[in-house]
């Protein structure tokens, strides 16, 4: 199985290298023109996206014009934040009821939890406030690549002269699985 992933990379990457360029390293005719066709490259529209993506969320997948991922981005966004907001209540809650007994006063969970589990849950209860808030940055971060990514796919040239196309057959003699490669050239 994995003879045959090495065969599949090598070939790619065998085709990829062998279209790129021609035969004296020169790039192709087609390569030529579409690094000259500005219309339709620009390359500061990703980081327009990861800038407003970075001002405000969703601004940028705004920018693409892919509306439909904004609800998506601020439910991403809201739901650690949601939960940050429950643990740190909860957080101070018990915080101030291990603070009361330290001092010798009774608090809520006086007959409730022993002195050790109300560090206990303190502790637990901050991780997983930190952990809320360390998943709202990652989020946060995650957007803004995300609307980056998309301005740059969107530019890319999409052609249905070169098609590539892996297969997984099965030889039906011998019940073995191998794979197929067709490559589809168009002029």
């Amino acid at each position: 199985m994995i003879r045959n992933i090495l065969i599949i990379v090598i070939a790619i990457l065998a085709i990829q290298s062998s279209f790129s360029q021609d035969s004296e390293g020169q790039l192709s005719i087609d390569s030529k023109s579409f690094l000259e066709d500005t219309d339709s490259y620009d390359p500061l529209t990703p980081a327009k996206a990861a800038f407003y993506s970075a001002v405000l969320p969703g601004l940028g997948q705004a920018y693409n014009k892919r509306y439909w991922k904004i609800p998506i981005v601020y439910g991403a966004l809201i739901t650690p934040l949601y939960y940050y907001s429950i643990n740190a209540k909860s957080y101070k809650r018990y915080r101030k009821a291990f603070k009361q007994r330290a001092a010798g006063e009774q608090d809520e969970f006086y007959n409730t939890f022993s002195d050790q589990s109300l560090e206990n849950a303190q502790q637990v209860l901050r991780r997983n406030r930190d952990t809320s808030l360390l998943t709202f940055v990652g989020l946060y971060a995650l957007q803004i690549l995300e609307a980056s990514i998309d301005a740059h796919l969107l530019q890319f040239n999409i052609s249905d002269k070169i098609t590539f196309d892996p297969k997984l057959m099965r030889d039906n003699v011998s019940k073995d699985n191998y794979v197929g490669l067709s490559l589809n050239l168009k002029f």
